[in-house]
């Protein structure tokens, strides 16, 4: 899926792993914008797909996190993050005028369980819930085979089965980390602007789909819960493009505690982290 992948669990379970990482595979075979033969490859290429019943999954999901989140988790932003603005190696910045022309409508998208379509200038990017939405496959495998304790890891999406121990990356400082905490049968879900970029920091991947522009309010967002991954992932890409004021009452409302490092490097940690988390380290 174009990211780190872990997955640890006890000696007596490892005859799990394998099918565990067939499962990632598989999600990124429904999921992937790169990959030819996906469904949402052709859906973005030829305007039209069938789809498998991971791919169907993702596409419900989002339309429901669009609602939750009032448009700010937009998957038709991939009009933007998949055409207008490169990263990497081949790096290319959309002008103004591009943006402005472009579409990041919703209403593009009609889909039922078997089948997709997509209206002509409007491409998906799934990227803003798809390594949730694996690591919850994943976890729930793991739980129908018993599993007592595990993690799965897809980069800044962590599920622990039982609990463990999970550091927050500073991106700010490598060597020291944001917070360390134990959580348990919780997720994690961290959105930043500090990894993929053009031209610096001036254009990161995080797009407002509201105003097709990258956002720089946060450097990161990590959330903490019981709620499904997916859901974790989505809520942070969402917040990660909101007005400040707005993505904190956002995810005020949520079950959810959350860790925020501001723009301005301010720390900000929510006053209900106790109810989700031990903290072992906090230097607030």
């Amino acid at each position: 899926m174009g990211t780190f992948v872990s997955i640890s669990v006890d000696k007596e379970d490892k005859k799990l792993l394998k099918p565990s990482f067939e499962i990632i595979k598989r999600v990124d075979n429904s999921l992937s914008t790169y990959k030819k033969n996906t469904p949402i490859f052709k859906l973005n290429n030829s305007h039209h797909a069938f789809l498998n019943q991971y791919s169907y999954e993702a596409l419900k999901l989002s339309l429901k996190y669009y609602k939750e989140t009032e448009g700010y988790f937009n998957i038709a932003v991939g009009t933007i993050t998949k055409d207008l603005y490169r990263f990497g190696a081949n790096e290319r910045i959309a002008a103004k005028s591009e943006l402005q022309k472009s579409s990041t409508s919703i209403e593009a998208l009609r889909f039922d369980r078997h089948e997709a379509f997509l209206e002509n200038g409007v491409k998906i990017d799934l990227g803003g819930m798809g390594k949730g939405f694996a690591t919850d496959k994943v976890s729930k495998f793991l739980l129908q085979n018993k599993v007592k304790k595990a993690v799965v890891a897809l980069s800044g999406d962590i599920r622990c089965i039982g609990s463990c121990k999970v550091a927050v990356n500073n991106p700010l400082d490598v060597t020291h980390p944001l917070v360390t905490f134990i959580m348990r049968d919780s997720g994690v879900s961290t959105s930043g602007n500090y990894n993929r970029y053009v031209q610096r920091k001036k254009y990161n991947h995080l797009i407002n789909p509201k105003t097709k522009e990258s956002e720089q309010k946060f450097i990161s967002i990590t959330l903490v819960s019981k709620l499904p991954s997916a859901t974790l992932d989505a809520y942070a890409t969402a917040a990660s493009v909101m007005p400040v004021k707005k993505s904190y009452a956002f995810l005020n409302a949520k079950n959810l505690a959350y860790i925020i490092l501001q723009a301005d490097k301010k720390l900000i940690i929510s006053k209900n982290i106790d109810d989700y988390v031990d903290l072992l380290h906090n230097p607030g």
